[in-house]
């Protein structure tokens, strides 16, 4: 399964670089999305051979881009004249818990807790089934395009 239009018209990720399939739901302070780990995504080539394991980095990129489809959905209704991307500022207290593998199913949870200008202090918990894979806070910011 390929991302939804919903995603792809939210974020400028494309693959190979795309970490979020579907918006489950929809929250006024934030989201939750799924994605599926597909055995044809590129790094597990070499992350490891014959024990597949995707990379923390990457699953931390999936919470990243789910907060990305929030924000620009939720900043566009605000104020549709404006375009903006999404960036990562910080990121802070990354717990991973257990491993993701190709097959899993992804269920990843984004809020906004705090709010400054154009930058947001969030959370992300990812859960593979009733299993927590990540806890994880972070800052994005929308950057206006010129």
């Amino acid at each position: 399964m390929s991302a939804s239009e919903e995603v792809l018209r939210s974020i400028p990720h494309r693959p190979p670089f795309l970490f979020v399939d579907k918006v489950l739901e929809m929250r006024e302070d934030g989201a939750t999305t799924q994605l599926t780990v597909k055995e044809d995504f590129d790094f597990f080539q070499g992350h490891y051979p014959g024990n597949p394991i995707m990379p923390g980095v990457i699953i931390c990129e999936a919470v990243f881009q789910s907060a990305a489809v929030f924000l620009v959905k939720k900043f566009s209704s605000e104020n549709a004249e404006k375009k903006v991307t999404p960036v990562l500022g910080r990121i802070m207290n990354a717990r991973f818990r257990e491993m993701v593998k190709p097959g899993d199913v992804l269920t990843i949870d984004v809020s906004i807790q705090e709010k400054a200008g154009m930058f947001f202090m969030c959370k992300g918990v990812v859960k593979n089934g009733e299993k927590r894979s990540l806890n994880i806070e972070y800052t994005l910011a929308l950057k206006e395009e010129e």
